[in-house]
Formats: C-alpha cells, sequence, structure tokens
C-alpha cells in the first residue's frame, strides 16, 4: 500500500471515530417473505431524520441515529410496502420480510421505485434494471434477455445484429468488466449474440457502471456489468420454466433446511438445430448452460454461497467445421458480520473460458482458453448514516492458453503444435468512501492501487532494440521484426510489471429534493487485451496479457450530469455529458495474421483513443404506460502515430472512427398495461450506421482484381432501425398458489427492415462489372413463449 493510501486510511479512520459517536445502531437483513431470498437496493427510510439507506448485494443494512423513537419505512419495487415503530435507545438488529405486492387484492400503488434516480447520492452514470423490468422487454425469438435490455439504455450499443458483446461509451466490448456473482465472464452471449449468458429466472440483480466507477472494481476501462443469482428458495420447493420456439429452460429452487438452507438449479438449451436436420440441412447451431447455487445460514453473523455456471454454444458447418466455446465458473463466498457496522465478504472464485475449433476437413482440432483463480476479501463499514466506507484486496492468478493443434487420428496430415502459454498475477488493494458533507453535498471518493505481473515462460522473443515490429521505409509497410533470441524464466519469476494508482471521484450537489447536480472522475487499468480485428467478439478471438511489449491500458473518464424528478417522481430526466481518453489501445499492422500466432506483438502498436459524447434518459414510472427514452450523442475514435518522424504509423497516423461509433442512438422502450391479464411492449430503435470501410480503385495483378482500400473506417453502413412489439396473455393474474402461467406473443422488427451487417464487393461476371452486397441477418421474427412456476 503507498504512503497516499496509508494517509487516506488515517484521515478516514479519525473522520469514523468523529462519527461513532452517541448513536444508536439499526441493522439487518432485508428479505422476501415467501422465499427468504435477500432483496438488493431496498430503501430503508427514517422520515423524521430525513435520512435513509439501501441493502448491499447480500440484503444487509445498517443505519446509525441518535437514541430515540422512530418510524422506520421499507419500500421496493414489486412489494408490499412497511411501516413500523422502533425504539432505537440501544441497538437493534431487525430483520424484515417483504410480500409481494401481487398478493394484494386491491390496486397497488407503488410509492418508491428502485429503478428511480437516487438525486442526493453522488453515484452517476450507473443503471439498475429489475428482472421484473426486463421481462417486459420485447426480444429476439421469444426469451426475455439482459444483454439486449441493457442495449436500449443510454451510452450502451453493439456492432450490430448477431454480434457478441456490447459497447458502452464508445469502448470495445473487451473493455467491460462482466460479473456473474462476482465471478469474471470473457464472454456474455449464445449463439454469437442471438441470447446472452443469463438465464433470466436466476437472475437477481443487474447494475451496469458506465462511468463513476466505484474503487471496489477494476481491470477494465469501459464499463462493469455487475450480475448476481437468485440464493434459491428456503422455505417450499418451486419450479419456473419456459417453453419457447427455439429455446426452452426449467429452474427448481427448494430448502435444505427450512428457513436456513436452500439450493437453486436452472438449465436452458436450445433446438432449433433438431428442426434443421428433419430438413436435411447439415449445418447445426445451438446452446446449454447450467446456474447452480446453494446457500445456507448458519447463525445472524455468518453465511455461505456456492455458486456456479457453466454454458457451451456448439456451431457446427456440415459436419466438417465445429465450433465449440463457453464459460465455466465457481465460486464459493463466506459473509461474516463482525459488529452492526461492519459486513465482510471472503471470495475464492475459479473461472475457465474454453474456445475450440473442430476441423475435420483438414484433420486437426484447435484448443485455446483463459483460466485464472480469484482471492477477494471486501468490507463494507457503516461508520454512520453520514459516513461509509469501502475497503478491501484482491488477487487474481491467470493462465493463457493461446493455442493448441492437435492431429485427428493417425492419418491425419497435421503434426501436434502448442503455442506458448502464458501467466500473469493481478492485485490490487482500494479504499473508498461515501461521505455526507452537508444536506445539499455528498461526495464519494476513493482510490485503488493495482499491480500487474507477467510471469515467467518457456520462451520468450527477444528483438533488436527491444521492438518486435520494424518499418519498411522502401516499401512503406510495416513488418514482422526476426528475434534476435529466445529466454525462458520461471512461473514464480516477474518479467515485466506494472503498477498504476487509481483515483475515484464522485460528488452531487442537491438543489432541493428533486434535482441536482453530479460530476465524477475516474482512472482506470486494464492489462488484458482482445486480440481481433473485426468488430465484434467471436470464439476466435484471443486474449493477450500485458508484457514486455505490450503495455495496459489507462483510462482518465470525466463526466457530469443533471438529474431531476418531475410531478412527485412521476417522471425522471438525466442528463450527462462525458469524455473518455484511453493510453494504449492497441491497433493491428495491415495484413495481421492473430489467429495462431506465438509471437503476436510482430503485429500490433501501442496508440490511443477517446470518446466523448451526451446522453439522455427520460422515464415514465408510473401508470398504465410506462417506459423510457434514450437518446446518444457521441464519437469514438482512435489513432496510432508514428514511434519517430521516419514512420506514419497506421492510418497514416491520423483519427479514425473505430468500429463502435454511432453518432446518433435513440431508443424507445414503453409497457402499457390494458388490464390485469392483457399488457403490451414495444421498442423502437434507431442508429447511426456503424463505420467500415470500402474500397475506393482496384488494380490488376496478373490477371487478377485487387480491390484498393483509403482510409480506416472512412465510411459507414446504411442507419439502421426497428420496432419490436409483445404481448403478454395472464390467465389468472391474482393466483398466487399453485401453477400460475403466461403466454408472450412477440415480434422483432416488425415492418421486416432488413438491416445491413455488412456490405462487400465483388466482380459480377455475367454481366461484367462490380456490384456491392449487402449481409442482413435478421427480417421479421415472431415468436411465441409459454411460461410457467408452480
Amino acid at each position: 500500500m503507498t504512503n497516499l493510501c496509508k494517509a487516506l486510511l488515517i484521515f478516514l479512520c479519525g473522520i469514523a471515530i468523529s462519527y461513532g459517536q452517541n448513536k444508536s445502531i439499526l441493522s439487518g437483513i432485508v428479505k422476501e417473505s415467501s422465499s427468504n431470498e435477500t432483496l438488493i437496493g431496498v430503501n430503508v427510510i427514517i422520515p423524521e431524520l430525513q435520512t435513509g439507506t439501501t441493502t448491499n448485494e447480500y440484503g444487509f443494512y445498517s443505519i446509525s441515529v441518535p437514541p430515540g423513537n422512530y418510524t422506520v419505512q421499507i419500500s421496493y419495487l414489486g412489494y408490499q410496502n412497511i411501516s413500523e415503530e422502533i425504539d432505537l435507545s440501544n441497538n437493534v438488529v431487525k430483520n424484515f420480510s417483504l410480500d409481494d405486492a401481487a398478493e394484494e387484492l386491491d390496486e397497488v400503488v407503488v410509492e418508491e421505485d428502485v429503478e428511480r434516480i437516487s438525486i442526493k447520492s453522488p453515484q452517476m452514470s450507473v443503471n439498475n434494471l429489475s428482472t421484473a423490468t426486463i421481462k417486459k422487454i420485447p426480444a429476439v425469438l421469444g426469451e426475455v434477455d439482459v444483454i439486449k435490455s441493457i442495449l436500449l439504455l443510454p451510452g450502451v450499443s453493439n456492432a450490430g445484429e448477431a454480434a457478441s458483446g456490447f459497447n458502452v461509451r464508445g469502448g470495445a466490448a473487451d473493455q467491460n468488466l462482466i460479473l456473474l456473482d462476482e465471478a469474471i465472464l470473457f464472454n456474455s452471449d449464445h449463439l454469437f449474440g442471438f441470447f446472452s449468458v443469463f438465464n433470466p429466472d436466476a437472475i437477481k440483480n443487474i447494475k451496469l457502471y458506465k462511468g463513476g466507477i466505484p474503487a471496489r472494481y477494476g481491470g477494465r476501462v469501459s464499463s462493469v456489468l455487475d450480475i448476481y443469482q437468485k440464493d434459491g428458495n428456503s422455505k417450499d420447493f418451486h419450479m419456473t420454466g419456459g417453453i419457447g420456439a427455439v429455446a426452452s429452460r426449467l429452474l427448481a429452487e427448494g430448502p435444505i433446511v427450512k428457513d436456513k438452507g436452500s439450493f437453486l438449479v436452472a438449465g436452458r438449451s436450445s433446438y432449433a438445430h433438431l428442426f434443421l436436420k428433419l430438413s436435411d440441412n447439415e449445418n447445426s447451431a445451438y446452446f446449454y448452460d447450467l446456474n447452480t447455487k446453494l446457500s445456507y445460514k448458519f447463525d445472524s453473523k455468518n453465511s455461505l454461497y456456492v455458486s456456479g455456471y457453466f454454458g457451451r454454444d456448439v456451431f457446427d458447418i456440415n459436419e466438417s467445421f465445429k465450433n465449440i466455446y463457453g464459460n465455466a465458473v465457481f465460486n464459493a463466498r463466506w459473509n461474516h458480520l463482525f459488529s452492526e457496522k461492519l459486513f465482510s465478504n471472503l471470495s475464492a472464485i475459479y473461472s475457465d473460458y474454453y474456445y475450440g475449433l473442430a476441423l475435420d476437413f483438414v484433420g486437426f482440432n484447435w484448443n485455446s482458453g483463459i483460466k485464472n483463480f480469484n482471492v477477494k476479501y471486501d468490507f463494507k463499514h457503516y461508520i454512520s448514516n453520514n459516513f461509509k466506507l469501502n475497503y478491501g484486496v484482491n488477487n487474481v492468478y491467470y493462465r493463457f492458453n493461446p493455442g493448441e493443434i492437435e492431429p485427428q487420428g493417425e492419418n491425419s496430415g497435421v503434426n501436434y503444435f502448442k503455442l506458448t502459454d502464458k501467466y500473469a498475477n493481478e492485485f490490487a488493494v482500494y479504499l473508498g468512501a461515501e461521505q455526507k458533507i452537508s444536506d445539499n453535498l455528498t461526495v464519494e471518493y476513493g482510490i485503488r492501487q493495482s499491480r500487474f505481473d507477467r510471469l515467467g515462460q518457456d520462451e520468450l522473443n527477444v528483438y533488436e532494440n527491444n521492438n518486435p515490429v520494424k518499418y519498411n521505409a522502401d516499401q512503406g509497410v510495416y513488418e514482422k521484426a526476426t528475434p534476435i533470441d529466445t529466454v525462458s524464466a520461471s512461473r514464480g519469476t516477474s518479467i515485466k510489471s506494472f503498477t498504476n494508482l487509481e483515483p475515484r471521484l464522485a460528488l452531487s450537489y442537491s438543489f432541493d429534493d428533486t434535482q441536482s447536480i453530479k460530476a465524477s472522475y475516474n482512472r482506470m487499468s486494464q492489462y488484458l487485451h482482445l486480440l481481433s480485428n473485426t468488430s465484434s467478439p467471436t470464439p476466435l478471438d484471443v486474449w493477450t496479457p500485458s508484457g514486455p511489449y505490450v503495455k495496459p491500458q489507462i483510462l482518465d473518464q470525466y463526466a457530469v450530469g443533471y438529474f431531476k424528478n418531475i410531478n412527485n417522481n412521476d417522471y425522471s430526466l438525466e442528463v450527462e455529458l462525458f469524455y473518455k481518453n484511453i493510453k494504449n489501445r492497441i491497433d493491428y499492422i495491415d495484413g495481421a495474421d492473430l489467429i495462431a500466432n506465438n509471437a503476436i506483438e510482430q503485429v500490433i502498436l501501442n496508440g490511443k483513443a477517446k470518446a466523448y459524447g451526451m446522453e439522455v434518459l427520460f422515464k415514465k414510472n408510473v401508470g398504465k404506460l410506462q417506459g423510457w427514452i434514450s437518446y446518444t450523442l457521441s464519437e469514438s475514435m482512435q489513432r496510432t502515430p508514428g514511434r519517430n518522424a521516419n514512420e506514419p504509423g497506421i492510418n497514416n497516423g491520423e483519427w479514425y472512427f473505430t468500429p463502435f461509433d454511432k453518432t446518433h442512438d435513440i431508443s424507445l422502450t414503453t409497457n402499457y398495461a390494458l388490464t390485469d391479464k392483457w399488457s403490451f411492449g414495444t421498442n423502437f430503435i434507431f442508429q447511426t450506421g456503424r463505420p467500415t470501410t470500402f474500397p475506393n480503385g482496384q488494380y490488376e495483378y496478373e490477371g487478377i482484381t485487387v480491390p484498393s482500400f483509403g482510409l480506416r473506417n472512412n465510411n459507414r453502413l446504411p442507419t439502421y432501425n426497428r420496432l419490436d412489439l409483445s404481448a403478454t396473455y395472464v390467465p389468472k393474474p391474482r393466483k398466487v398458489k399453485g401453477w400460475q402461467s403466461e403466454w408472450v406473443f412477440s415480434v422483432y422488427n416488425v415492418y421486416n427492415r432488413m438491416n445491413a451487417a455488412s456490405i462487400t464487393f465483388r466482380e459480377n461476371v455475367e454481366e461484367q462489372r462490380n456490384e456491392a452486397v449487402q449481409l442482413s441477418i435478421f427480417g421479421i421474427i415472431p415468436s411465441i413463449t409459454y411460461n410457467f412456476k408452480f
């Protein structure tokens, strides 16, 4: 820990002591009454003092107040409110259980909404989505989807239909930290973006950080998508599922020991490939995944959670080319309550991302992947209502398998070949605080120190002048440099280390209870790089760690915003401006070969990137008609100048649009509750076409026509737009026990617009002319899904 971190810790502890005097503490857990499922983000309010808090990721809350008698109000979207008088002459531990609002026979009026903006909180550039909201959004192929839902938020987009991953504020897909129960996922999609890896029935809470990212998060420079699974029902056995035209899912949960322990098992699988085989179609694509979780509460201060995820995608072309990829994670977490004010969580996590190919027509298998082992210990210290601390440590050990070629059988003409494995270790310590300075001003500040060590490997190339890429001035191109030597080092040796200090700051100034301005700054470091020369991640992409020839990416992001609740919170408005600057964003020399390359440093150069823009989110929170409209105006660019005056760099050293740039991005999402039985949803999306590079001419070489290309990403695909509709029918909406069901009817791309995924150019031999050919993925797609639970 640096001297700056130590000084900050001493300062914060001094504040903590002064805040902790002559206070009574109200603390406890908030759960769902029917299942004992802990609830995240529940509002716990003491109106007499105009103060309150929200429950953390494990349902825990703590409030410090002067001794006395107070009213405590508990509210959460979709649940009945609780108001209770409590004597706080001394410390009180009080657990609350919330009843589902659907159990009320009369009309339910929800007064508090967890998804509304918190005017006085310094947290900005953050979006919460409940599973209830996500399930109302029309989705492709009839299944609600986490990734498709966040694409409707301002500042979030993707590379197009059937593109994996998502892009935040002009960043690349690999710049997003994706966490499932705190475990790192390296791929968020099934079937190349048709589905996400997150089973909606198993998800409890979703939070997307686009900026103002707290100090406890690190390792990526664009965003954090933090998702928690349900714990499982510790009271009764229940099953939930859905049967769709393309995929189905089933979840089972129940008690291990009633009111103390629970289990959850959920599975999904697609089966469209079975229908293809009936039509003599030799191609197939399908996925399957499994979510599991065990939870056990030993006593009021100790709980254990064990969770896992396993998923695979299989893409088979004519039984001669098979692509298999997916995530596997395992996580054991121990929650311990040291006191009414100090909550801790210790996690041990294993994550494995596998991607491979079976090429029968050439007789070999290709296997590659990433494994990491993560240990983290986090603390949340509720010093007072006006002052809270977060601190902890995190260590991740990585093993990278860049690729391995195995011959298929004795008759294969391919020899066994293994690229050199890479190893690394990433350590971080962080300290953060949230402090209410006055009734109007609240700040959140902290610091994170990260250290990344590239560990020894069997063979590491050594180059003249330490430069793996050389510039051929005669031909005007960059070329691979020839190694002058190779060295080997043990796994326990650090061959290159990086240390970065990452300060974070966010503040909120509220004019009154209805409007505020907020500002934030955060610096973040990313030590892993996705090697891809396509606009969206695919299973052929290769991750590599920073090291002797690849520097870590460093982000500085600034944001300022205006936030307002309108008409007693019936409506809300968020307007944000942001600017991002990223150092050491890698780019590829022309003709770069990324696959099966044992010296990837020979084809990449370090550059820089920037993005800036404005985001607007207007929401209607109450009534039969609810929804939001989001608009993003932004620009995302990249530049790789020459390393000296004699080199032109990439793209002549000029700025060019990244493949994720979309000048205008508009989304309209609505849900209308016509009756208790029928509700309707709509999505409308309009986006500027993404940048691409078209040929600007051609020449002939030995009788072959060769296209020539201009500056990178100097052209654009046509604008993208579509309309989706859905209708949900609940036969017995007042039924809360026994078999409950609903029918979901949806139409994706109602007016059948053939949006361009890409445009290629070719020669039409018959007509003796060149022509442009547009590739479109989706037309209109109707679907129907039957959901049930009992």
